[in-house]
């Protein structure tokens, strides 16, 4: 028989035909269950508490299935406090304890709700994955309330007699924060988050707590902001300057400091003694938080964010005259500057410095750091390299996330496909290597994962360090899809013609389907029942332009959730939701604050739009998962039939 030497180490997990028949019986049965609810999530930067509603309130699914199922049953003000309780069950109890005058009525009813709403969320699963997925001191009472209902007449008195307990022995509190977190997990099956978790909003550290505790169900295709700050927590100076510039120039230090525990002290030390006497207005940060920091906190990080920047370039030159094949070389620029003039010359044309103060640049070396300069920076490096919790979230973020996935017939990437102005796969020089579409991916997605984790081999790290600061800001990289970062031009010119950072042709084929389906084709998937899902270029709602593009083929799900975009989208950010009846887009308005929406029980208004109704309901037999089983199923029937042939021996003790 083919397969005998995997087939005795299947034996070793089910060693017996009874065990071999049982788990038969069981796959299939699994395979007979609807596909789960997959969410797909992207530019996230920081805005923590809005994305946690969202997880919450599983983008407004919850809230629809408390419409249906309590329908004439409660009126309106009745459901919005449910659904509240729902989303932030600890808070709300806080509340409603201090107003209601018969607690013991209102516990008995809400938990009989609370269970009707986990009925529903669960019944796509199987009893033993709602198992493993039971908080711990109510697992046994949850799974008994879930599978016996109080209207059934030999279970009606014990049906209420766990509910009454539950009440009298003062755990109804409890009781509800689990089933209704039990609720919020249940609800979304799989969470994709298609890139960009960092930078912008405050408080991207608190969003990784969360996609930890749901690793089984999550993955992350890695965005340009993700990729800077891997290659930061690797040791990239180049990537380091930019995320604490990054920080600095939105007044956002949160993350970096709160979360992280990196020491900005040397850096400010050095900013206020070097510019001291530099108004430094083009680095006043972008967005200020509202009434956080004070006017001299304000001059502070602007002469921070100057030091900084100056560093970064520094840096940035050293590596670009390192590397000529990335053909960065007009990203040269502080050997360009007259200062006699106080000019700078930028593709052969010569523009006006709006800042002439560079305290810390030779006119002959100008991309050697100081000796403070390196001094602050390898403490700073040391700080990212020693942050326990930054490397604990950047091994999830290895670990979970990848450079693209295919997922269900989605083809899942942050940004863009490389391609020419012809609409053909754009050949990237990569070493000595000539690569496009899907050989690209994979090459960059290997050496992310060298810069990392390759210890042994010092150039090799160091190599790949470099090659996380070039999928930030290189003209070919996949992330970045432009051909230029015009960081400095931004900073010390005014003329904005210089500001340009055209978009990488791939943007405007997007409506092309026939481009489409080569990219799909490329990756291995069939266009004809398959989708590309991106992030990273913000869809201008409120100018007319539709997330959905080629037809359905591509789905640009980047709506705003970063507050800093909101001003262009008109929105609040999309989901995209993946059932076993449809896709369906959720479009989010803004979320205003955690207090208000529990105390007020505002939700947020998700708008539901349907953009694919299937022929027929999908089954896990039809999803990928579905495939791995009916593998398993097949070896587990040659296994049952090498027991019974006595190729095998079965294990009867």
């Amino acid at each position: 028989m083919k397969d005998i030497d995997y087939l005795k180490l299947l034996s070793e997990e089910y060693s017996s035909i009874s065990s071999v028949t049982s788990e038969i019986i069981n796959l299939n049965a699994i395979l007979n269950l609807p596909k789960g609810t997959e969410h797909f999530l992207t530019d996230l930067h920081g805005e923590y508490e809005a994305f946690s509603y969202v997880l919450r309130n599983a983008s407004g699914v919850l809230k629809f299935k408390i419409d249906d199922l309590f329908d004439g049953e409660l009126n309106c003000k009745e459901k919005r406090k449910l659904a509240t309780l729902l989303y932030y069950p600890e808070e709300k109890l806080d509340l409603i304890k201090k107003e209601i005058s018969d607690l013991d009525r209102w516990y008995k009813n809400t938990l009989v709700q609370l269970i009707k709403i986990c009925r529903v969320v669960s019944s796509k699963y199987t009893r033993s994955r709602v198992r493993k997925t039971l908080p711990k001191d109510f697992a046994y009472i949850i799974e008994e309330l879930l599978h016996e209902e109080e209207e059934r007449l030999n279970k009606h008195d014990y049906f209420n007699n766990i509910i009454d307990t539950i009440i009298e022995i003062d755990r109804a509190d409890d009781f509800i924060v689990a089933i209704a977190n039990l609720i919020q997990r249940l609800a979304i099956d799989r969470l994709h988050i298609v890139g960009d978790i960092y930078d912008r909003g405050p408080y991207a550290h608190k969003i990784l707590d969360d996609l930890i505790d749901r690793s089984n169900s999550v993955d992350l295709q890695w965005g340009n902001h993700d990729i800077l700050w891997m290659g930061a927590a690797s040791g990239s100076l180049a990537c380091i300057t930019n995320v604490v510039r990054i920080a600095l120039r939105y007044a956002n230090l949160s993350t970096l400091e709160e979360g992280y525990g990196i020491n900005l002290l040397p850096l400010a030390t050095f900013a206020l003694n070097t510019y001291k006497d530099d108004e430094c207005n083009s680095f006043i940060p972008k967005k200020p938080i509202e009434n956080y920091y004070q006017e001299k906190d304000l001059e502070l990080i602007s002469k921070m964010h100057k030091a900084i920047s100056i560093i970064q370039f520094k840096i940035e030159g050293q590596i670009i005259k390192n590397s000529p094949n990335y053909d960065m070389d007009d990203r040269l620029l502080l050997d360009k500057i007259n200062y006699r003039e106080n000019t700078i010359e930028v593709n052969n044309q010569k523009y006006k410095l709006n800042d002439t103060k560079f305290p810390t640049v030779d006119k002959n070396n100008p991309y050697r750091l100081t000796e403070e300069e390196e001094r602050i920076i390898n403490r700073i490096r040391e700080c990212f390299l020693g942050s326990d919790k930054l490397q604990k979230h950047i091994k999830f973020l290895y670990s979970n996330g990848s450079m693209y996935l295919k997922y269900n017939s989605n083809l899942l990437y942050h940004s863009c496909v490389p391609m020419t102005e012809e609409g053909s796969f754009r050949k990237v020089n990569l070493g000595n290597e000539k690569l496009y579409g899907k050989t690209l991916f994979d090459k960059l997605d290997f050496l992310v994962r060298m810069s990392y984790f390759n210890n042994g081999d010092l150039d090799k790290k160091l190599y790949g360090q470099d090659i996380m600061w070039y999928l930030w800001c290189n003209g070919d990289s996949p992330l970045f899809g432009k051909n230029r970062m015009t960081t400095f031009e931004r900073y010390f010119i005014d003329d904005k013609s210089t500001h340009i950072e055209i978009k990488d042709p791939y943007y405007k084929f997007r409506d092309n389907e026939i481009i489409l389906d080569n990219i799909l084709r490329e990756f291995g998937l069939n266009p004809e029942v398959s989708h590309i899902i991106n992030g990273h270029v913000p869809v201008k709602a409120s100018k007319g332009e539709s997330p959905i593009k080629g037809d359905g083929k591509l789905l640009v799900i980047d709506g705003g959730f970063s507050k800093a975009y909101q001003s262009k989208t008109g929105l609040a950010g999309y989901t995209l939701i993946y059932n076993s009846y449809g896709i369906r887009l959720a479009s989010h308005d803004p979320f205003e604050s955690k207090e208000r929406a529990i105390v007020e029980e505002t939700d947020i208004l998700s708008t539901l739009e349907v953009l694919e109704k299937m022929d027929k309901r999908k089954y896990i037999y039809d999803t990928d998962k579905g495939k791995e089983l009916n593998d398993r199923v097949k070896y587990l029937k040659k296994l049952l039939a090498a027991y019974r042939m006595g190729l095998i021996n079965e294990d009867i003790e």
